[in-house]
């Protein structure tokens, strides 16, 4: 289960299956809200139906979006818009990702330098929705590779409708995953599941080594 308070480690990565919408924005916005309760920013890359889930989640939980947007704690995306800026072709181009993602990050390290950014993001899932597994793959690397050189805590939700019939895919593609990455198997650590594939709402997580 992704941590609800405030501590968060460094390079932590997390993995919640969802099967419904409420499931995954009562998730979201309490590892989001435990953060922004605790001082720390968040920073929201979702489509446009789940977003709106999440912020409304938020609100439930007593959190101000517009001061938080206001005071730069808080940054809400697209998740078909960053994705399509991160893409060369049908891949992701690590140059792109970086200025994307690394740019978007910068600002909220900047403003809280002694804190830990929450962040959730859906342009893994995004991709593997639209059958382009090899390109989602490629993503999750840029993810850890990024978490090297920036503070932040990372829940990624992924449909249980789509992954969960190509989850033998995923796990086998860890050695892929490593030769994408530069034939370096440090650059990913296998996400550790908590829960078995196919249990409704389940939650997995891990740590990025």
């Amino acid at each position: 289960m992704p941590p609800q308070g405030g501590g968060v480690p460094q390079k932590h990565h997390a993995v919640h299956y969802y099967g419904t919408g409420d499931s995954l924005f009562t998730t979201v916005s309490g590892f989001l809200g435990g953060g922004l309760a605790a001082g720390h920013p968040a920073f929201v890359i979702a489509t446009e139906d789940h977003r709106a889930g999440v912020l409304e989640h938020l609100s439930r939980r007593g959190i101000d979006e517009d001061r938080a947007r206001r005071d730069g704690d808080l940054v809400v995306l697209d998740a078909r818009q960053v994705l399509g800026a991160c893409m060369a072709g049908d891949m992701p181009s690590a140059a792109a990702f970086d200025r994307a993602l690394g740019g978007a990050l910068a600002p909220l390290r900047e403003r809280r330098p002694r804190t830990i950014v929450r962040a959730y993001g859906e342009m893994v899932d995004v991709l593997w929705r639209g059958g382009n597994s090899r390109a989602a793959i490629a993503l999750e690397i840029l993810w850890n590779k990024l978490a090297q050189t920036h503070a932040f805590g990372l829940l990624c939700g992924y449909s249980m409708g789509h992954f969960y019939k190509q989850v033998d895919r995923f796990e086998e593609a860890r050695d892929p995953r490593a030769r994408l990455a530069g034939a370096d198997s440090r650059a990913i650590a296998p996400l550790r599941r908590t829960a078995r594939p196919g249990a409704s709402n389940s939650t997995a997580g891990g740590r990025v080594a």
